[in-house]
């Protein structure tokens, strides 16, 4: 499998970077999936190297497509939400080309593409209901409190400074603190939204934050299927961008989540 960035014009006005991962083979109609990555919403230029998760989740039997949603000082809310939601609507509205015309939509993410993937269902559920059939949330940032238990084991992983510059830099204002879409655990109407796959791992520092988002779904009756990984099963490297048998769990995870909500 291999992968470049490629400009793709969604939109007539404007063309969008996006790395596509193919393995070649798969279903007659497989799932398409708009990736977004991780980097504590910092990141200044998109990674020239292949993103792991997105690799794992095209070896899962999906067409990735990584976008990049702009650079370092575009990366805040809500400019790089109605970003990755203009390629959304972009990938549905030509969805045969690199699919199927019946190939289904799929939103994914970690940590702050976790977020921003999670904003998207949200705004896909009230803006083009019925359209995203899946979301894959990956140790989503999704609480810029940063208030949770298990967060205490940040400074273990040299996180916590990273995640609360993130959180300011993206927020950059206090009026979208309590924003649905851009701190999903503050929403308080959830039904409706795509049916969910989190993961996360016992070690994790944002794992309490990620099993509330699941408990909360599952209570408004969205489908919700949580994973945690055992402490030591090198999770964690999902911040660095790095590989590890982990991606064996989230391949696996999602080919049969994508298979449970499309059957």
């Amino acid at each position: 499998m291999s992968a470049h960035w490629q400009e793709i014009a969604f939109d007539p006005s404007e063309a969008t970077s996006v790395r596509i991962y193919d393995r070649g083979t798969h279903a007659k109609e497989p799932p398409i999936v708009l990736y977004l990555g991780g980097g504590a919403f910092q990141r200044r230029t998109p990674l020239a190297e292949e993103a792991p998760v997105a690799r794992a989740l095209a070896e899962g039997g999906a067409i990735v497509m990584e976008a990049n949603l702009g650079g370092w000082q575009e990366n805040t809310f809500p400019g790089a939400l109605d970003r990755a939601f203009a390629v959304l609507t972009g990938i549905r509205k030509c969805r045969r080309k690199y699919g199927s015309s019946k190939s289904t939509l799929f939103v994914a993410g970690e940590e702050a593409g976790g977020n921003v993937a999670a904003g998207l269902a949200l705004k896909a559920r009230d803006q083009i209901p019925g359209e995203l059939r899946g979301q894959i949330l990956l140790s989503p940032m999704i609480d810029p409190l940063m208030a949770s238990g298990s967060i205490r084991n940040a400074d273990r992983i040299g996180m916590r400074g990273r995640w609360s510059e993130g959180w300011s830099r993206y927020l950059h204002s206090a009026r979208y603190l309590m924003h649905p879409y851009a701190a999903p655990c503050q929403c308080s109407r959830l039904s409706g939204v795509a049916p969910a796959l989190l993961m996360t791992a016992e070690d994790d520092p944002l794992r309490d934050e990620v099993s509330a988002y699941s408990k909360r779904l599952a209570a408004a009756g969205v489908r919700v299927q949580l994973k945690v990984l055992p402490s030591g099963s090198g999770w964690t490297d999902i911040y660095r961008n790095e590989k590890g048998a982990w991606l064996d769990a989230v391949r696996d995870a999602f080919a049969a989540f994508s298979d449970e909500v499309t059957h």
